[in-house]
């Protein structure tokens, strides 16, 4: 019964191809240091859901956004732990992104043909910082607000562009109610969007190309040979 409606969901799906290409593909023999991908990746899962637990309770007004933050901590059940894990968790995706990076650069799996891997992985790194710099002013306490005025005013340090840059990131001159806003509607849309594209791109590019191997002493020294020549 369950075979043939297997069969059944397969005619209709292809759903045994997607498992067969995502799941039950061959992968070279790597090292441990190839498991920062995925580890960023689980990061970033528990970034969502976490964030969207936060949002059940966050008010994002600056009369209510730091009471609303505190009641999480203090009072709400389990809120310290989900909220912990959010803070914390927007410091480990930074790192193991860069890890990740550094891992490819290392060995050289930028490479053709993984080019287009590469380059989503950039515009990943650079939406992992936009999510830091916009989830930072959300509990709105001192820190938050003189953090993100240095943030803000640094944005708007380039020529030509910057103070029109420094202008749409506050919403005006100063840091106000609509900055709150703003940065909030980024958080939690925005950037949610746009990054979990660039996600599923760069998985499907992962897939398309495949993990490349750890380059071999033989591969090394052809390099070597190669340069001196």
């Amino acid at each position: 019964m369950i075979a043939k409606l297997q069969d059944w969901l397969d005619e209709r799906t292809g759903w045994k191809y997607i498992w067969e290409t995502v799941f039950l593909r061959t992968v070279p023999k790597v090292n441990w240091f190839y498991t920062l991908g995925s580890a960023t990746l689980f990061v970033g899962l528990i970034q969502g859901i976490t964030g969207i637990l936060l949002t059940l309770y966050y008010v994002p007004t600056p009369d209510s956004a730091y009471d609303s933050v505190n009641y999480i901590i203090t009072e709400l059940p389990g809120g310290w732990f989900i909220q912990g894990l959010h803070h914390w968790g927007a410091s480990a995706m930074l790192v193991l992104t860069v890890l990740h990076m550094l891992r490819v650069i290392f060995y050289g799996a930028y490479k053709y043909p993984r080019e287009m891997t590469w380059f989503s992985g950039i515009f990943l790194f650079l939406f992992a910082v936009l999510f830091s710099f916009t989830g930072y002013l959300l509990p709105w306490d001192q820190k938050a607000y003189w953090a993100t005025t240095v943030g803000t005013k640094i944005a708007g340090t380039p020529p030509l562009i910057g103070d029109w840059i420094m202008r749409v990131a506050r919403g005006g001159e100063e840091l106000s109610q609509l900055t709150l806003v703003r940065f909030f509607g980024v958080h939690v849309w925005v950037l949610p969007l746009v990054g979990v594209a660039f996600v599923g791109f760069h998985i499907l590019m992962v897939i398309k190309h495949g993990i490349s191997a750890v380059p071999s002493r033989d591969e090394k020294e052809d390099v070597d040979e190669v340069s001196w020549r």
